[in-house]
């Protein structure tokens, strides 16, 4: 008799309240039902019934035996009820946050994409640039970047991505290109305002040193694609991810600005409550925007690609 067999023998067993309640239940006899009760005792080295010819009470030890295992074979239930559901066709309400930015530019179109193929999931995408907290705010879903510091939320990758220091080449040919980090100190930088970050403090690290440069300039802002802009026409140097910036890269309209150095970590997650782990329409959802980043043409070259 397995462990969860024996689980729901005993639980059976205590429900019934005695020995010949169980084996009409159980298709038995009650010299079977008493054999196998003796079997667990034995087994367990405890005594977990006092029992009579009438009725059957728990001692201390089955008490504790029966709670943890009514818990057990719950959590059995909720665990095939999850991956039952798993298996279902994706539907219903579906939360997903994203920055503003990449979720105008991406996130929004593989939604687009993915209600098609999915009619019966209704999605609500909430943009802003700052994270949201997860589940207080109701969100299933939030597209985060860089590293995940909460270890209670499940988080998969769902593209690569770095940061990159970038200018325009009209910029670069008034003021000169920087070639050490410490340079970047006398140029024009286009600041970001985002999330809790120290503002203006630029790390960029080469053969395991990091150099944090305090940068600054006449520009900035909260918002990633008045950033861009800015520096698009030249205003100064900016600290973008590279999905952000790998077209104007491909067109020239930008240039990569020491690229021998790196900055903090960016990669693209899929972040959620552990609870939604086996959920259909998440799984479904990190899926499509998995495959939808990886064929889309404005995002990164391919890996060891010089721009």
């Amino acid at each position: 008799m397995n462990a969860d067999t024996e689980l729901q023998f005993f639980c059976t067993l205590v429900r019934q309240g005695s020995l010949a309640a169980t084996a009409r239940e159980l298709n038995l006899t009650p010299p079977a039902v008493s054999r196998r009760l003796s079997n667990l005792e034995d087994r367990l080295g405890v005594r977990l019934l006092n029992r009579t010819t009438r009725r059957i009470s728990l001692t201390s030890e089955g008490e504790v035996y029966f709670a943890h295992a009514q818990r057990i074979l719950s959590d059995i239930d909720d665990m095939e009820r999850l991956v039952s559901s798993s298996r279902a066709a994706p539907k219903g309400m579906l939360r997903v946050n994203a920055p503003l930015g990449f979720g105008r530019s991406y996130v929004g179109p593989a939604i687009s994409s993915f209600t098609q193929a999915y009619p019966d999931v209704e999605v609500q995408l909430h943009l802003t640039d700052r994270p949201v907290g997860l589940p207080d705010d109701g969100i299933d879903i939030a597209i985060r970047f860089g590293e995940m510091p909460d270890s209670r939320l499940t988080a998969r990758r769902i593209a690569a991505n770095r940061r990159m220091l970038v200018a325009s080449p009209g910029y670069l040919r008034a003021a000169g290109e920087p070639a050490y980090p410490h340079d970047l100190t006398q140029h024009e930088c286009i600041v970001l305002r985002q999330n809790d970050a120290a503002y203006g403090n630029w790390r960029l690290s080469r053969g395991g040193n990091t150099e944090t440069v305090k940068v600054h300039g006449k520009l900035s802002t909260n918002d990633g694609e008045v950033a861009l802009n800015w520096a698009l026409d030249g205003r100064g140097i900016l600290m973008r991810a590279q999905w952000d910036v790998a077209k104007y890269l491909r067109t020239g309209r930008l240039a990569h600005i020491l690229p021998e150095y790196e900055t903090p970590p960016a990669d693209i997650y899929a972040v959620y409550p552990e609870r939604l782990n086996l959920s259909a329409k998440v799984a479904c959802f990190v899926d499509h925007l998995r495959s939808y980043l990886g064929q889309h043409a404005d995002g990164p070259s391919p890996a060891g690609a010089k721009w």
